[in-house]
């Protein structure tokens, strides 16, 4: 692309600027996505800035220095500032300079290929205790269990260590993918994301709600032919988890337990949620002993992007073990994309939404932003609330109700899904739609009979809670209304429209509305929701109600 035409325009600050109506926008975003993050999306300019993480991500699956720079040069408007390319170039090369390594004869080692580096990580106080006998100018003894702890406080400092320690093969369990059932195959893709992670060890695979995370995780099992243990959000996606792998493995019912608040089953396949095993008895995390129950092969990390802390500092005691992260967004709203990078492992594969939707493995998504003006009372109540009052006064309008009944009776007889944040909301959404409510409350069996229910067509509209956000499978479900959200978490929002984006027989599109109330906190916080799937490519329509 010559000089002067492209859609990108390069910063000294590490920001790029796309502008979305170019003719390359698509291509130039696809190339960006590997080591940009999208910060803000109007709409005409996109905003990105490219941060060492995003670098050191990008490094990990494969993409050298020349390759980033040679995106920038080519997508941009103007030439590429110099120095931005040779920090570019530094940053990416500081992933790899540090690599941690198994000595027959001393154990841990990590190794440097900059005796200046690794002089300079000795004096840091965190990190000297840490270590143990210098061997020589290039290798200092780790103690073993200090493996995770490491690796987090060295990319703290901005010296990201490959851990290429290996790993215990763990007792072994014959796994393999089955087409007794059913006639099915792994698609590329999925094939592609798995042997990615197996050959790097350990780390994260980003695939779409929708496109098939558990087939990944299903691959890597049937590699590693070993126990494993695999980590999820709620027992209802705990047990589609154990439904997939019976329909499409050579594994048993009796071989897969499950480890929940109801049962503490420990089989060679083992399901827990992350509450259960977060969950505290007389100050102390009972379920370390799942951890120490069986040798485990690999674990599985389902929905990475919501790995709860204390699940993080018991990941960092589970070095030498394979650790498989499975995510439809790397993005957490608490900062801590860096605590997976180290001690789940870095991004190994990464498809892009539309990539997934062009081969028609995903539906496509029609998103619309639905704006609604409060009643001149609701604005003066908002105006004198308290500060932490207003997004919920604004979220939880009443204005919102006909327009969800507006835009459910444009769908009629299109299974649909109402999605909130807030219980008493739901409650009277259910009530004036005469439809069912699932939320925190309600019993998981309660909840199997609902989701079976909607699959079967014979409950037409579900309003659902945030329990809904991940890992539930409702393939028919097409439209999908969001009345209010946990303030402006872009995770949810991705996590929100994934339940609608499971292909539909006749091709057709999948329709996710967001009903906002104009001028308040609930605007603001869309707009910073909907960052990460404008980055994949996903634009929203902004309407007002009345032209429903």
């Amino acid at each position: 692309m010559p000089l002067g035409d492209g859609p990108l325009i390069v910063q000294s600050d590490k920001t790029v600027l796309l502008e979305i109506d170019h003719p390359a926008a698509t291509e130039a975003r696809i190339a960006l996505a590997p080591f940009a993050e999208l910060e803000r999306a109007p709409e005409h300019v996109h905003t990105y800035r490219i941060t060492p993480l995003a670098l050191w991500n990008a490094r990990a699956a494969g993409h050298d220095a020349e390759q980033v720079v040679h995106v920038l040069e080519t997508y941009s408007r103007f030439p590429v500032p110099q120095p931005l390319l040779v920090d570019i170039a530094e940053t990416v090369d500081r992933y790899g300079r540090l690599t941690l390594a198994s000595s027959p004869v001393h154990g841990l080692v990590l190794e440097s290929s900059d005796p200046a580096v690794l002089a300079e990580i000795q004096r840091h106080k965190k990190i000297r205790p840490m270590l143990g006998e210098q061997l020589d100018a290039d290798t200092v003894v780790v103690h073993p269990s200090e493996r995770g702890r490491i690796k987090q406080e060295l990319i703290k400092v901005g010296w990201p260590a490959e851990d290429l320690a290996g790993y215990v093969d763990g007792e072994a369990h014959p796994i393999d993918l089955s087409t007794e059932q059913e006639s099915w195959e792994l698609r590329d893709y999925q094939e592609m994301a798995a042997e990615s992670f197996w050959s790097g060890g350990s780390g994260v695979v980003v695939l779409p709600c929708g496109a098939g995370k558990t087939m990944v995780g299903a691959a890597a099992m049937a590699k590693s032919k070993t126990t494993t243990l695999i980590l999820v959000t709620n027992t209802v996606a705990g047990r589609q988890w154990r439904d997939e792998l019976i329909r499409r493995t050579t594994l048993t019912e009796e071989e897969i337990g499950e480890y929940s608040g109801e049962r503490k089953e420990i089989r060679p396949v083992t399901i827990a949620t992350y509450q259960v095993v977060t969950r505290k008895t007389k100050g102390e995390f009972r379920a370390l002993e799942l951890f120490d129950s069986r040798d485990w092969g690999l674990i599985i990390y389902d929905e990475v992007h919501l790995l709860p802390a204390p699940v993080f500092r018991m990941t960092s005691d589970l070095q030498s073990r394979r650790r498989l992260g499975l995510t439809a967004t790397l993005v957490r709203e608490d900062g801590r994309e860096d605590d997976v990078f180290s001690l789940i492992g870095p991004k190994r594969y990464d498809a892009p939404w539309k990539d997934i939707e062009a081969q028609g493995f995903i539906a496509p998504a029609d998103c619309t932003e639905v704006r609604v003006q409060l009643g001149d009372n609701e604005r003066m109540v908002y105006a004198t609330a308290e500060q932490n009052e207003k997004y919920r006064l604004a979220a939880c309008s009443p204005v919102k109700t006909p327009v969800v009944e507006k835009i459910l009776a444009n769908h009629a007889g299109e299974p649909a899904l109402v999605i909130g944040a807030y219980i008493d909301q739901l409650e009277e959404l259910g009530a004036e739609l005469d439809a069912p409510v699932i939320d925190g409350r309600t019993p998981n069996r309660r909840r199997e009979e609902l989701f079976d229910a909607f699959r079967a067509g014979e409950v037409p509209v579900l309003i659902v809670s945030k329990v809904a956000n991940f890992s539930i499978d409702l393939p028919g479900a097409s439209v999908a209304v969001q009345v209010s959200g946990t303030f402006g978490s872009r995770q949810e929002e991705a996590q929100r429209l994934g339940r609608i984006l499971r292909p539909k027989p006749d091709g057709s599109a999948a329709y996710f509305y967001s009903v906002v109330a104009r001028d308040t906190l609930d605007a603001d916080y869309a707009a910073h929701r909907q960052r990460f799937l404008a980055e994949q490519g996903y634009g929203y329509r902004i309407i007002d109600s009345i032209d429903l």
